[in-house]
């Protein structure tokens, strides 16, 4: 990542952008010498994607086990 004060970003940032558009460049945006932001190539989330973390619960129950009776709700019974 190359690194630009925030003058520098504030006065070019058209250009800024245009590169990270075409070059997908990067860039860390400085104050006083100190990181302040990060401007980056936009990564678009696939929501229809499930999540990574699904894939890693485990459901411990049989779902066609028969119910005991002890097992309704006393208003279902």
């Amino acid at each position: 990542m190359k690194a630009i004060n925030v003058h520098d970003a504030k006065t070019r940032f058209s250009k800024l952008l245009l590169e990270v558009e075409e070059r997908g460049s990067r860039f860390v945006i400085c104050r006083h010498g100190q990181p302040v932001a990060d401007l980056v190539p936009h990564q678009a989330v696939n929501r229809l994607q499930p999540d990574k973390k699904l894939g890693t619960l485990r459901i411990k129950y049989d779902p066609v086990e028969e119910l005991a009776p002890g097992d309704w709700p006393a208003e279902a019974r």
